[in-house]
């Protein structure tokens, strides 16, 4: 066993994006090791008794999962018996559970013919040994991982201790409110150089409560001496685990928030503490009346100037009808002022960019924090109702692939909305750049592909909410610093009823070129009208062109149409991009994937769920794909079959259409 050897490849595993390994079916896990339990139990050998035994158990452990997560069990006799355990992160869904576990076999790649081996993938983990460990609720084995990127500088004792608080508060809320011994939760204000913690510990459902909570506390014990300076770390084991990092990891909703007050920013409410009930009631004793005065105030305001603010009365009385709203409400609102000293007063300077809603500025907050700040445009009505679906979707949103908005503005005329900073820009600032693509290996654009396409699986299928975004494309899908890439502008975004499949609007908006069919030319949209969306973008992706055609001549063709001739030819090959230094077979099976989501019929189209499959394991076969969408012939006006069509116009893609009347 080479423990120096996987010590040094968890601190790797741990900060690289997903995907970024280079194993196609093994996008997300950060440590493994062979013989883990110290015990020296030896090897077995191909086609032996234990290896079928082991086969049966992975099968078993599978689909065992389904209901909680959580599997364990054990299969044949000594001396071939193997036992082992799985276990997904609380918040995913059954989909995701499965799609993490299809992925187990990768152990049987790094251990090979090892009779004891641990694979911990970010959203769930295996392990198989021939010792009868379920018999004891030992933690063993057990391991310490740290994020390394950067430390904590300024009072890292400090952060620790809000470290600890979190987990103990995150701790007590598995143990007393989850029946999957799971909680989620952030800890904000503790820090002015990181203001913000995100924690989370599980426990395997088999413990009982004071079991899981002894579990969790050992491990927090052990936290101090190994994690003190570091801004992310985790202590995993086989039984129960605790992790902390300062950005989002995890899918599900904040069950614990905690309120250090160490910033005079809007936090999230905080855990009632009852050492300070005696000054809150001389706090409101003073507070009421200048509240009342104000609110007083604030009417009369609002009288003298409700023609002018209608849009955003509008607004406020829609987000308030509900109890989630009115959170949004109390914990997104930030001041004018703070926007405006965070922008240097929307200095051109800060310019990020600039939409069809309005521009985009670069800010600091007080807290040091970086944002980007959307200052929509004050004319436009759309940029109110715009507004309005940021709040209320993506604010109930919480995935790595998502952009996350931070507040909301409404004073005066102004309408501004913050989100976190992403320091990479768009998807198209590389993908369409003759220089900036050569930072685009193929593993990078395997990664962005794969986020994407986890992202919008969350979406449709994962989420509380059933989102259809309508304006996936290049530009909408922001980079961070380690190039992961996020959805963004939610603002044309539609919620879906769970048993909902397909909506009709007589307002057709988006960007020509990743309109489905079906959508551009009827006002129909679903989720496969985001799948069409993702397959161009896809494309585009590996081949570095731009979907849209200009028609400037007669030869002018759009990307779809050329993919597919090469396609039907057989010289595919002639548009991979040379720059991906990558198996020929490979960049093909991820046409293929392209096109078959862009096929014209949607029925023809696989759903998200099918997609990431086929992204993340080779061994699933693709259909034959039919022909695209708005396929046209070199010929101008010829269709496949030789009758005439006629041709829709295509803008730009950076161009987004406001309204169109559909046929």
């Amino acid at each position: 066993m080479h423990f120096l050897a996987f010590l040094f490849l968890l601190i790797f595993y741990l900060h690289v994006p997903d995907n970024a390994i280079g194993v196609p079916h093994s996008t997300e896990y950060f440590y493994y090791a062979c013989d883990s339990d110290g015990t020296s139990t030896g090897n077995y050998t191909n086609n032996s008794t234990y290896q079928s035994n082991l086969d049966l158990l992975f099968s078993a452990l599978r689909s065992n999962s389904t209901g909680n997560g959580f599997a364990a069990g054990t299969v044949g006799a000594v001396p071939d018996k193997v036992t082992g355990i799985s276990l997904c992160r609380g918040d995913l869904s059954t989909f995701s559970c499965s799609t993490c576990l299809s992925g187990i076999l990768d152990i049987l790649d790094y251990c090979p013919c090892y009779k004891t081996a641990w694979m911990w993938y970010n959203s769930c983990y295996m392990y198989f040994s021939s010792q009868n460990f379920l018999s004891s609720l030992a933690n063993s084995p057990q391991q310490n991982l740290y994020n390394n990127i950067k430390n904590v500088t300024v009072n890292p004792a400090g952060f620790i201790r809000a470290v600890l608080q979190l987990m103990s508060e995150l701790k007590s809320w598995a143990v007393n409110n989850s029946t999957k011994l799971f909680a989620t939760g952030v800890a904000t204000n503790f820090s002015t150089e990181y203001p913000t913690i995100y924690g989370l510990v599980q426990c395997t459902p088999d413990m009982t409560k004071s079991q899981c909570q002894d579990c969790i506390q050992r491990l927090i014990d052990g936290f101090p001496k190994f994690f003190l300076g570091r801004i992310g770390g985790r202590t995993i084991g086989i039984h129960c685990y605790i992790w902390y990092e300062v950005d989002i990891f995890y899918q599900g909703p904040d069950m614990v928030r905690i309120d250090g007050t160490l910033s005079s920013q809007v936090s999230p409410p905080a855990i009632n503490k009852s050492s300070k009930k005696k000054s809150n009631v001389t706090a409101l004793a003073i507070t009421i009346p200048v509240v009342a005065a104000v609110l007083l105030l604030a009417t009369f305001c609002f009288c003298l100037y409700k023609k002018r603010s209608n849009g955003r009365k509008t607004i406020l009385s829609e987000l308030v009808n509900s109890e989630l709203n009115k959170e949004i409400i109390e914990s997104f609102l930030i001041g004018l002022s703070t926007l405006k000293a965070a922008t240097v007063n929307f200095n051109e300077s800060n310019k990020l960019g600039e939409g069809g809603f309005g521009a985009v500025y670069k800010g600091t907050l007080p807290n040091g924090q970086e944002v980007a700040v959307k200052r929509l445009s004050q004319s436009s009505a759309q940029g109110l109702e715009e507004l309005k679906n940021e709040l209320v979707i993506v604010a109930k949103l919480r995935h790595k692939n998502l952009v996350r908005v931070l507040g909301v503005c409404l004073e005066g005329e102004e309408k501004l909305l913050v989100y976190e900073f992403l320091p990479n820009r768009s998807l198209d600032t590389f993908i369409f750049d003759n220089e900036r693509r050569q930072e685009l290996d193929w593993i990078k654009r395997l990664a962005i592909i794969n986020g994407i396409a986890r992202g919008l699986l969350y979406l449709h299928e994962e989420s509380q909410l059933r989102i259809i975004h309508r304006d996936l494309k290049a530009s909408n899908i922001l980079l961070d610093s380690d190039m992961n890439p996020k959805i963004s502008d939610f603002g044309l975004a539609r919620l879906f009823q769970v048993d909902q499949t397909v909506h009709v609007t007589r307002r057709v908006v988006g960007t020509f070129g990743y309109m489905a069919p079906e959508y551009a030319l009827h006002g129909r949209y679903s989720i496969k009208s985001d799948v069409f969306s993702f397959g161009v973008l896809l494309l585009e992706i590996i081949t570095g062109k731009r979907c849209c055609c200009t028609f400037e001549t007669e030869l002018s063709e759009d990307l779809l149409s050329s993919i597919w001739e090469h396609w039907t030819a057989g010289t595919i090959t002639n548009i991979i991009n040379p720059i991906m230094d990558c198996p020929t077979n490979e960049i093909i099976r991820y046409i293929h994937i392209g096109l078959l989501c862009v096929q014209e019929d949607l029925k023809d189209r696989p759903r998200m769920s099918e997609v990431v499959i086929m992204l993340i394991t080779n061994t699933v076969s693709l259909q034959v794909p039919s022909k695209p969408a708005f396929y046209l012939r070199r010929r101008s006006g010829d269709s496949s079959d030789g009758s005439q069509k006629n041709l829709m116009p295509v803008s730009k893609n950076e161009l987004t259409v406001s309204e169109i009347e559909p046929r």
